[in-house]
């Protein structure tokens, strides 16, 4: 029987983990790979703006980690990614950093594909995915307005516009839309 230690397990876990310094791959598992359709050689050294749809909401999420990981001890969010095909897909990200006073220096995060439950059915701009993807938390426009320092108003002016791409007539509509009910 094969020794069980921990990089067997890191490298054989059912979810991608990778170990990260200052946004950038160390390590990764082969899940990684396979979620972002890339060989995981490609992944190590890169930074994390790679798996990004735009470099915009690499920044935009990499400033919003911060607060929230030195609060809470770990980060965790759904979000739209890119696989190294191109292809947008919906995916569970949660990390936490060996030093809560500096997030982004050393991490462990784990990425979860959820595209079987959940596709990404239109074309969105960057702001209505982080937009979208706060919606399906439940939080409110005041809320996601907060988590993104923008106005309540804006975030309204976005569900609209989203309410239209995915032509529903209500919140609850296009709460269903976006987890692919």
């Amino acid at each position: 029987m094969p020794a069980l230690d921990y990089q067997t397990a890191f490298h054989l876990a059912p979810i991608g983990l990778v170990l990260s310094r200052e946004r950038t791959i160390e390590d990764c598992n082969e899940q990684v790979a396979s979620i972002f359709r890339c060989p995981r050689e490609a992944l190590i050294g890169q930074s994390f703006l790679m798996l990004y749809p735009s470099p915009d909401e690499f920044e935009r999420i990499g400033e919003r980690i911060p607060p929230i990981m030195t609060a809470q001890g770990s980060y965790a969010d759904d979000r739209i990614m890119k696989r190294a095909t191109g292809e947008l897909f919906w995916c569970h990200v949660t990390g936490r950093s060996l030093d809560r006073a500096e997030p982004h220096a050393v991490g462990v995060w784990t990425f979860e594909d959820l595209s079987a439950t959940r596709r990404v059915a239109v074309e969105l701009t960057p702001r209505e995915r982080e937009i979208a993807a706060q919606l399906v938390t439940g939080k409110t426009s005041k809320q996601i307005g907060r988590a993104l320092d923008i106005s309540s108003r804006t975030v309204d002016v976005y569900r609209s516009r989203l309410m239209r791409k995915y032509d529903t007539g209500n919140a609850t509509e296009l709460l269903q839309r976006l987890l692919g009910n």
